[in-house]
């Protein structure tokens, strides 16, 4: 049957290879593939196949960011930004291959593309928030957190989709314990 368009209507098993992410179809056998545009031509990269959607979405977005930048790019996990390789270049291996880890990153780290209630709503509130935390200089009030505060670490923990570390959510004296240990070691770095 065809629509008024002349196009042809897709099968109705068509339905089951639709996905909820940007750049992102499912083949009949099941695996997950993603390709995106470059821009100004009709041209396209081939991103990979997958074995989740969720690895071709990231993938996808890791193109994204490199051929049409931060400002242009519509994302699947626009939360997870900061945390996604970059490719060395535009050239289509090396978006493959960024794309690749950043998949394998997802197998590894499923919250890497967890949807969170905190993370930003959209990439337009997390750029007015940057802008505000820059025109602004500081973040309001400096006595909101102290620095060696439990709760500042639990909130960092929490931005950085981690557990916060045991020592930051026990008593004071176990604080005070932690730093000079690690004072005395000669650098935090070495402890780790």
């Amino acid at each position: 049957m065809e629509e008024s368009s002349g196009k042809a209507q897709p099968p109705n098993n068509a339905s089951v290879s639709q996905s909820q992410y940007r750049g992102v179809r499912k083949r009949k056998w099941g695996k997950w593939v993603s390709e995106i545009r470059q821009p100004g031509t009709k041209t396209r990269i081939w991103l990979g196949s997958f074995e989740s959607a969720e690895m071709a979405a990231v993938a996808h977005d890791v193109a994204a960011l490199r051929l049409r930048g931060r400002d242009s790019a519509q994302l699947n996990f626009p939360g997870s930004v900061g945390r996604l390789p970059r490719p060395a270049s535009s050239h289509p291996d090396d978006v493959r291959a960024a794309a690749a880890e950043a998949a394998e990153l997802v197998r590894c780290e499923p919250a890497l593309v967890a949807r969170r209630e905190y993370e930003w709503g959209s990439q337009d509130q997390e750029a007015s928030r940057v802008e505000e935390v820059q025109v602004g200089g500081t973040r309001g009030s400096d006595e909101e957190f102290e620095v060696d505060s439990p709760r500042l670490w639990a909130e960092m923990a929490e931005a950085m989709l981690l557990d916060p570390p045991a020592w930051a959510t026990a008593g004071a004296s176990c604080e005070m314990d932690q730093a000079a240990y690690c004072w005395s070691q000669g650098s935090l770095w070495d402890a780790y």
